[in-house]
């Protein structure tokens, strides 16, 4: 994988990292903070999530960083868990991006909240259909791009996502995500970012 595309996948973490009061503010009240990433905020420089509209679970959302526009639907765990219990993390999150300007649509990743595990792969379960997720950081992206299009259309379908890793300290995390609202959220993203 090229430094580019390491860089240009790391674009909707960095995104989240600079969600405003101002747009969580539009949330469900239980929205998270994220923590600001050093090392990603800098890519995207000023720009300001905007929060199109909320259905069910998930958020549509568009920014403009460097002047590119890019929409993401964002969705956070309904329930978390962690091996052995009550280890301390920052807030999780998943993204389906799409950036027009560099051709990429329905981009899935993942904020775990913690360092992954040097050189581990987290996976991501829909039903019983497995997904095995490359990890750098604190992300995850599907490993093989290839069958990013039909996790979308998992997900679409699907009622729960579960994303499974291992910190660097060891500590193995669980999260489920809702599915409910992401297939209206993804229509509002295509619809904006054409």
């Amino acid at each position: 994988m090229t430094a580019l595309r390491i860089i240009v996948r790391t674009l909707p973490i960095a995104l989240a990292t600079s969600l405003t009061s101002a747009a969580l503010a539009q949330q469900p009240p239980a929205a998270p903070k994220a923590a600001p990433k050093p090392a990603t905020t800098a890519a995207v420089g000023s720009a300001q999530p905007t929060l199109l509209a909320q259905f069910g679970d998930w958020g549509a959302y568009t920014a403009s960083p460097n002047g590119s526009k890019v929409c993401f639907a964002l969705g956070k765990p309904k329930a978390s868990q962690t091996n052995p219990p009550g280890r301390n993390r920052d807030p999780a999150y998943i993204f389906v991006s799409t950036r027009p300007s560099e051709n990429v649509k329905n981009e899935v990743s993942v904020i775990i909240g913690y360092p992954f595990k040097t050189s581990s792969d987290a996976t991501a379960e829909i039903g019983t259909t497995k997904f095995a997720m490359y990890t750098q950081n604190d992300g995850a992206w599907i490993k093989n791009v290839a069958e990013e299009a039909r996790m979308i259309d998992a997900m679409r379908k699907g009622a729960d996502l579960t994303i499974k890793g291992t910190s660097g300290r060891g500590t193995a995390s669980t999260d489920t995500y809702s599915l409910k609202g992401l297939a209206q959220a993804l229509d509002r993203t295509d619809q904006e970012c054409k």
